[in-house]
């Protein structure tokens, strides 16, 4: 390969972290204590960040810390600090979500760099822009990406005259909604995944129906639980496309994992893997629900997620035979079992449907037996296994191997040394003087220059002089001290002499000069760079004050405003019967078929004095820019936006507000959007519980928010197409013959929710709480902060539903009816009645917040 790309292995721990340098990663990406996406993982602390940084630097590794998530306003003083604490540790760059620590982190440290993580669903070149514009120096796209999308994408920067490096996910599990846009953690449980406390129900079995009826569909019951990525096959395509980053997932994995996955992409970068069998097997025995190439290669919605298990389950080692007396059975396999290997079966579920969950049967191989060729009868222990329900033919899974797990954690545990750290020298001098030596580069943190100078004087040369051959091979001799001689830069007046002697003690009085400094090897407070210091506390939080005042001053105007977001036609002209009985300001439609958006205008245009506004996918892929054209064409009053695509293209059309989908939780982020766009206002993040609002309120104009009052959460948002995938014989849009026009689906989880699935313009599905959401019995709370902008996400609701709704609701905004009695009126007239979820009235109390 031409371009060789990074190699970026996760660390979860020490032992992960020394696991993946001596598998040959060329950085490592970590997180500590808070503010990162995996607070599963054990992670490191805040107070260990200069030794993680000198411990990487020492061995010619980058260390990249993970801040990906969405900052909380109180917290802005607390990430702050961690920001200072990055900057002093030498951290190599932020992985970061949130573009209000963004701007924060350009603000206080601007020599730090920043990558924009996958967490910023970052799907094309506008995405890259808008990262690049709040300081990203590098972003990780999507993983919903294929090899085409991020050709294109490149293609699509370099005629923007943008040169960003991108960074692709090549192994590891897969999520099935687009990372930024997962809220079902958040709505089924109030563990938002965009603050790493992702509850991983795509894992978990759902029933698929459809039409109103339970669809049988056999073993399939993890329908939404992809197969792993892996995707080393691939990494000349992604070379040659020019991916600066290879990125390897599994900060939640053990060090075993990290060496022996590390280790098939260092083989493969440079050019050495050989048997793809058994590169296969040592992926399966780390972690594997199956290994693919995700969306790499195309979209197959089918082949992405199998859906009959969702755990670890091993490559495969054959298929039963026959069960035998006192624990034995005799599988038929490829290769031969071996004794303390780990083997699981599962026994088929009766019928009882999709969480009828199959009892699995396994233990370690006690004992192996050749029975006849290609067949070995097992003894399974320890213990008694019961085998009862195992039928012939059940697959069998291999799932540890005490062979592997001896190698990689002798692989793990290698020491790897640290390597000669760079030395820049000068020397100079003339006759009659002493010769001098100083240290260049490092810099001594204390900033005091080292030198040392000889004790003899400088003589003229008579025959050979202190030319720049003899000087680097008696300076240069370092060895075994850390060092080695870059660069040496010579200062002398003429040719001129001095005994080798006096050089090689000069050359170890400075060494020892360094280390009384603190100037040796490895050490994190020896630096090639001057590092400017940060702002101390109190400095710290003025920025963030001074940030806060650059938002624009509130409106006089406290009267509740509402406006209706509607999916469907009827529901808009249901809405238009209402007259001035409530207190609609606009309506927003969200239309899956184009066709419908020129008649929603045209019908409802006048009809409210904000006016009719349309609002497009969540998600732009490189090549739909199209998408935007039916939007553009029907010429709305304004656009609700949701991507940075939308953001680039309609803002300059008409007036834009944000959606949710932005993710704006704090001031800052919501400072962003509102000067890099120019939004009206921006819909909070729905991440935010009722304290996090009101705290965001308080340190925002409240008018450049909006809140939305009820909806059917999103929950997962997903390049996956279930309707596709299970209705159809298709691999992709192309050939699946759209099924989701002509049928209704519904997946009911464990609980018994059934759960409303629906289809956008470029295919990719939405999953929708099939219980709704409620903040009516906070309203009296967001009333008090100001707010006043507030929003009814429709659903499923005819025109009559959604014309109670719409009713009742403004009744509250009016004052006429008490908040306590529309959430009672809800749990009635709702079929699955509603939750308070995310917007408990009950919890919320004042805080210290940064007043602006």
């Amino acid at each position: 390969m031409a371009f060789l790309p990074e190699l970026l292995a996760p660390a979860g721990d020490w032992d992960a972290l020394k696991a993946a340098v001596a598998g040959g990663a060329d950085a490592v990406y970590f997180g500590v204590e808070s503010f990162n996406a995996r607070l599963r993982a054990e992670n490191f602390n805040s107070r260990d960040l200069p030794e993680i940084m000198g411990w990487l630097h020492a061995r010619g590794v980058k260390g990249f810390l993970t801040l990906n998530v969405l900052v909380f306003t109180e917290e802005l003083e607390q990430v702050s600090e961690l920001l200072v604490e990055c900057w002093m540790a030498k951290v190599d760059a932020l992985i970061v979500q949130d573009l209000g620590l963004c701007l924060l982190a350009k603000e206080l440290v601007p020599g730090l760099t920043l990558h924009a993580s996958t967490q910023m669903s970052v799907t094309s070149a506008a995405g890259v822009a808008q990262a690049a514009a709040a300081g990203c120096e590098r972003v990780v796209m999507a993983r919903e990406l294929t090899l085409k999308d991020l050709q294109r994408v490149q293609q699509q920067l370099k005629k923007r005259q943008l040169d960003v490096p991108l960074e692709v996910f090549v192994h590891g599990a897969l999520c099935v909604a687009y990372s930024g846009q997962c809220l079902t953690s958040e709505s089924l449980g109030q563990r938002s995944a965009n603050r790493g406390e992702c509850a991983q129900a795509c894992r978990l079995p759902y029933q698929f129906i459809v039409d109103g009826e339970e669809r049988d569909l056999q073993e399939q019951r993890y329908l939404l639980s992809p197969q792993d990525l892996a995707a080393w096959s691939l990494i000349p395509e992604l070379a040659s496309i020019g991916i600066s980053s290879l990125k390897i997932e599994g900060r939640l994995k053990s060090a075993t994992y990290v060496a022996a996955v590390t280790d098939v992409y260092r083989r493969a970068l440079d050019g050495i893997l050989e048997d793809p069998d058994s590169v296969r097997r040592q992926l399966e025995l780390g972690f594997s629900r199956g290994l693919s190439t995700g969306w790499l290669e195309g979209i197959d919605h089918a082949a992405l997620v199998h859906g009959r298990w969702s755990k670890k389950r091993g490559p495969s080692l054959g298929h039963l035979v026959k069960v035998h007396p006192n624990g034995w059975i005799e599988v038929q396999a490829e290769i031969e079992p071996i004794r303390g290997q780990g083997v699981v079966l599962e026994v088929a579920a009766a019928e009882g449907g999709a969480f009828q969950v199959p009892r699995e049967v396994g233990g370690r191989i006690m004992d192996a037996v050749s029975s006849r060729p290609g067949c070995w009868r097992l003894k399974l222990g320890p213990g008694r296994v019961d085998s009862r329900g195992l039928r012939t033919g059940a697959p069998v899974w291999l799932t540890s191997d005490p062979q592997w797990h001896s190698t990689w954690s002798r692989q793990a545990g290698r020491e790897t040394p640290p390597k000669d750290a760079a030395l820049s020298l000068v020397v100079r001098g003339r006759i009659g003087e002493p010769l001098v030596l100083e240290l260049e580069a490092p810099h001594c943190s204390k900033g005091q220059p080292l030198a040392v100078h000889s004790d003899r004087l400088l003589e003229p040369a008579k025959d050979h002089g202190l030319n720049r051959e003899r000087l680097i091979a008696q300076l240069g001799r370092l060895g075994g001290t850390g060092w080695r001689l870059e660069h040496l830069r010579i200062e002398l007046s003429e040719s001129l002499f001095l005994p080798v002697g006096d050089l090689n003690r000069l050359r170890r009085a400075l060494l020892q000069v360094m280390a009384e400094a603190g100037v040796v090897p490895g050490n994190p407070g020896t630096t090639h760079h001057q590092w400017p210091a940060p702002p101390k506390r109190e400095e710290r939080r003025q920025l963030i004050r001074n940030c806060m005042n650059r938002l624009p001053t509130d409106t006089g105007d406290q009267s509740p405003r509402l406006t209706v977001l509607v999916r469907s036609l009827d529901q808009l002209k249901g809405l238009m019967e209402l007259g001035d009985e409530t207190p609609i300001q606009g309506v927003v439609a969200d239309l899956e078929q184009p066709r419908e958006l020129k008649e929603a205008v045209s019908i409802a245009r006048g009809c409210w004095s904000d006016g009719i506004w349309l609002t497009g996918s969540k998600v732009t892929r490189p090549d739909e820019g199209w998408t935007l054209d039916p939007l553009v064409r029907a010429n709305p009053d304004g656009f609700l936006v949701r991507n940075a695509d939308q953001l680039e293209r309609l803002c300059e059309l008409a007036p834009c507000r944000g959606d949710f989908s932005l993710n704006v939780a704090n001031p800052l982020s919501l400072l962003w959007f509102l000067e890099r766009w120019g939004l009206q206002r921006v819909t909070a993040s729905c991440d935010l519980n009722l304290q996090q609002l009101l705290d965001l309120a308080e340190n925002s104009p409240s008018d450049r928010l909006e809140i939305v009052l009820h909806q059917h959460m999103p929950l997962f948002h997903m390049e996956h197409c279930l309707f596709c995938a299970l209705l159809s014989d298709g691999h992709d849009h192309t050939d699946c013959g759209r099924p989701c026009e002509s049928h209704t689906v519904l997946l009911k989880d464990r609980s018994g929710v059934e759960h409303p699935l629906r289809a956008d313009l470029g295919c990719r599905n939405t999953l929708f709480n099939g219980t709704a959401q409620t903040g009516i019995e906070a309203f009296p709370a967001m009333r008090s902060r100001g707010l006043r902008h507030f929003r009814l996400d429709l659903l499923d609701e005819d025109a009559e539903d959604a014309k109670r709704r719409v009713l009742l609701y403004g009744e509250a905004l009016r004052g006429r009816m008490p908040s306590a009695e529309v959430w009672c009126r809800e749990q009635i007239e709702h079929r699955l009645g509603v939750t308070r979820g995310s917007l408990r009235a009950d919890h919320a109390q004042g805080t210290p917040s940064i007043s602006r």
